[in-house]
């Protein structure tokens, strides 16, 4: 294996796609600090603007599930990183997940690409694909149409992946936390290895260097084999937390099981679902082959607790990169923005409000930006914790999303409820709704100054609604804006006038 400071490394030229993910957001620091250059392929590249390396890499317009705009992405590049996944349980997905990975295959093989490197799901020994969760099937089946292409593919299959900010780790972590005393599915009894978040990204990153005539599936996951249950009395002993009562249940099927999950922790159902369908099967490396092109150094694969040790650190640090909820966008990429002029989409209902604010620019800046989590949103807690339970109900993701830092915001991130669509530091905060509507929704935020110079909050709700649903639920929430949306502009003023001065 070559030194990450080789130079054959700082002239090689890497293509990520899913750096808007939990993993991606991850890998491409990774890389830049191997000293490789790196191209990432994002849908949307705006996403990508407040990463703390997006000045270091080059970003390109394109979508894995449109073949066409793909074209120019591969150029020059010598290793291609696959990182992208429908995880859902609609119809469907399975068939986008297999025309994006051929699509992706035969662009890569048609540029000259040197590697394909893929990250997919551990699969059970003895389990024929039928028999597999729809999930794992698919992961199989992308797996295997890169290693059957003519690029040469490295192929990597984990089981549960703890990190900081993965969905594996928040659903054990709010399970744990938050039921003393659990009444559980039967799955908390399989077997399987996770492994952590820096391993995973360690083998990633040395893929890029494995020699040409590697092309095969390596099992990847740490030293080990562990049941749930086990793993949420180790959560529990390494957070402090007194000894958890499991009482595993058959009763409980994978989409019961998933509603159970959607309501305890943050992790929405509709990705729950896959996550718990996937823990039916026993999920146990039957290799380690990795390691005779990637040793393991001492301490490596890291150990479970230790695992669990460091994504707590990184969490009390606020220091958590991405999330599991860094991708998790619904709507289509077309969807129109409040800023369209006319508005290129019919109706669009509005509630705005200007207050003045005796505080700097400043100071009401850091209490726009520290919105949401644990702040909360400044009016009637009551109304947004039963929004927010209302659209776990339904299937949304609800308010437990919370943050990803405490104190700063990037474009693309969740915060409950919401994605940040738009932030200019200092001016404007614009959030998109991400809870079940009949419609599209948007909250601004702005620091203005009025023409004496004085400090002005002006805050705007905005729906876009689809359908006579969309309308009616409009009018049927308006008699509470001036409490809800009302009390919002009044509390965030009053905090910024509370905020103490800084140089």
């Amino acid at each position: 294996m070559s030194d990450g400071n080789d130079s054959r490394a700082g002239r090689r030229l890497v293509l990520v796609t899913g750096a808007t993910g939990y993993i991606g957001g991850r890998l491409v620091p990774g890389l830049l600090a191997a000293g490789y250059r790196v191209r990432c392929l994002a849908r949307s590249p705006e996403k990508l603007r407040d990463h703390p390396w997006a000045g270091q890499v080059e970003v390109v317009r394109g979508d894995v599930t449109d073949a066409d705009s793909l074209a120019g992405a591969f150029e020059g590049v010598a290793v291609a990183y696959y990182l992208v996944h429908a995880l859902s349980t609609g119809a469907g997905f399975e068939d986008t997940d297999r025309r994006s990975a051929r699509a992706f295959a035969e662009r890569a093989g048609a540029a000259g690409v040197g590697r394909i490197v893929y990250l997919g799901g551990l699969t059970p020994a003895g389990v024929s694909e039928r028999e597999l969760s729809p999930h794992l099937r698919s992961r199989a089946e992308v797996g295997r149409i890169f290693l059957d292409c003519p690029v040469p593919a490295a192929v990597l299959r984990a089981a549960v992946i703890i990190g900081s900010g993965s969905a594996s780790f928040e659903m054990l972590r709010y399970l744990t936390e938050r039921l003393p005393v659990m009444i559980t599915p039967s799955w908390v009894r399989t077997r399987i290895q996770p492994v952590a978040v820096r391993d995973v990204l360690r083998y990633l990153v040395a893929c890029a260097e494995l020699p040409a005539e590697v092309d095969r599936s390596f099992d990847i996951g740490g030293p080990e084999v562990m049941t749930y249950r086990d793993m949420m009395r180790a959560y529990a002993r390494v957070a402090g937390l007194r000894h958890r009562l499991i009482v595993p249940v058959p009763l409980l099927t994978p989409t019961l099981s998933s509603h159970w999950v959607g309501l305890i922790t943050p992790v929405p159902r509709g990705i729950a679902r896959p996550l718990a369908e996937s823990l039916r099967h026993e999920v146990i490396c039957q290799e380690h082959d990795i390691a005779a092109y990637v040793p393991d150094g001492p301490g490596r694969p890291l150990p479970f607790t230790d695992a669990l040790r460091l994504a707590l650190q990184r969490i009390q640090q606020a220091q958590v990169s991405t999330r599991w909820s860094s991708a998790a966008v619904p709507g289509a990429p077309s969807d129109p923005l409040p800023t369209d002029p006319d508005w290129a989409g019919g109706s669009l209902y509005t509630d705005h409000r200007t207050l003045l604010v005796d505080a700097t620019p400043a100071a009401l800046w850091r209490v726009i930006e520290g919105i949401g989590g644990d702040n909360g949103w400044y009016s009637f807690p009551l109304a947004w914790a039963v929004r927010g339970w209302l659209d776990r109900l339904a299937g949304g993701v609800g308010l437990r999303r919370g943050r990803r830092d405490a104190h700063r915001l990037r474009v693309g991130d969740s915060l409950d409820f919401w994605r940040v669509e738009e932030i200019e530091p200092g001016r404007l905060l614009r959030l998109r709704a991400e809870m079940r509507l009949p419609g599209l929704a948007w909250l601004e935020m702005r620091v203005e100054r009025d023409a004496s110079g004085r400090t002005r909050y002006s805050q705007r709700a905005l729906f876009h609604p689809r359908g006579l649903a969309g309308h009616a639920y409009w009018w049927s929430v308006a008699p509470f804006h001036a409490v809800v949306f009302g009390g919002m502009a009044r509390n965030i003023t009053k905090a910024a006038g509370k905020e103490p001065e800084r140089p």
